[in-house]
């Protein structure tokens, strides 16, 4: 079974960013050059775990983080679900494979009022670029959507009636979530400029000055570019953006169940590593009202 057929499949099937494929791309031919390497030319799908254990040997003794580590072994995982799924092996080398010990990486939100800065105090042109960036920003910030659910939003995704915008998550699962009013009017100012482009895609919502539809780095170099003008966090992305979105709705009372449906999460776990933050909101509040926090 060719890596290809693989790759379609995530592309196609599990509809995953050409930018994700490559990486689990990269992390099998990875591994496929480490078995050539040490125990002559082999097949991916007739690898024994012992072989595998020998591989993640090797990137420990290389310095690479147990996270990097344990994505490299997802990725690899994967591919032998899908082996199994087409009933080209019987068993599955990394069943009971355990994922390394990481420590986990607290994501820090914009502030509300670094995103009020960004919002409502830099200067936006009123050209296509300037309207689309805004749009994206708003899109993020009002919605939580994802950068790969932003990138893939049609131009038929706006309901203007019931003022929805209908998103495309994982697993092509399909979500409505609310438009503000401000939010409507921007989109309708940037497709009147987006009309004057020559434009090859017209299915997407999101496009370049080509005329093309938006990739991940654009989208990523927008969010960065705006945010180092009000933030000096480390880290500033559209997954930031998202975060804080979640972060800001939570400290403001926002039910969990709601947000998780905005998300577009599964389940109320994925949704609950955002609430660590409300928590230290709560604790602010509390040290500042509670009668015993003045002793």
């Amino acid at each position: 079974m060719s890596l290809q057929s693989f790759t379609d499949y995530l592309l196609l099937e599990k509809n995953y960013s050409k930018l994700t494929v490559n990486a689990y791309e990269k992390d099998l031919l990875s591994f496929k050059a480490f078995l050539d390497l040490e125990y002559s030319p082999s097949i991916l799908s007739e690898v024994n775990y012992a072989q595998i254990r020998s591989w993640i040997a090797q990137l420990v003794e290389s310095k690479i983080s147990n996270r990097s580590i344990n994505r490299k072994i997802s990725s690899l995982n994967s591919y032998y679900k899908f082996l199994i799924k087409l009933n080209l092996i019987d068993v599955n080398p990394l069943t009971k494979h355990k994922a390394l010990k990481t420590s986990k990486k607290i994501q820090v939100p914009f502030s509300e009022n670094e995103v009020a800065i960004v919002l409502d105090e830099l200067e936006y042109s009123n050209d296509f670029s300037g309207l689309r960036d805004r749009l994206m920003i708003e899109l993020f910030y009002t919605t939580g959507i994802r950068r790969i659910e932003l990138i893939n939003l049609k131009l038929n995704a706006i309901d203007f009636e019931n003022k929805t915008l209908k998103v495309v998550g994982k697993r092509n699962k399909e979500r409505f979530v609310p438009l503000l009013d401000s939010v409507i009017k921007i989109i309708k100012d940037y497709l009147k400029e987006r009309s004057l482009l020559s434009i090859k895609d017209n299915t997407a919502l999101f496009l370049t000055t080509k005329g093309v539809k938006v990739y991940e780095m654009l989208v990523y170099r927008v969010i960065n570019d705006y945010f180092s003008k009000a933030s000096s966090k480390v880290k500033k992305s559209p997954h930031i953006l998202r975060h804080s979105f979640a972060t800001h709705l939570l400290n403001k009372g926002a039910d969990l169940n709601a947000v998780k449906e905005l998300l577009g999460h599964s389940s109320l776990a994925a949704t609950q590593v955002y609430t660590h933050n409300s928590i230290s909101e709560l604790k602010k509040v509390y040290s500042n009202s509670h009668p015993r926090s003045k002793k």
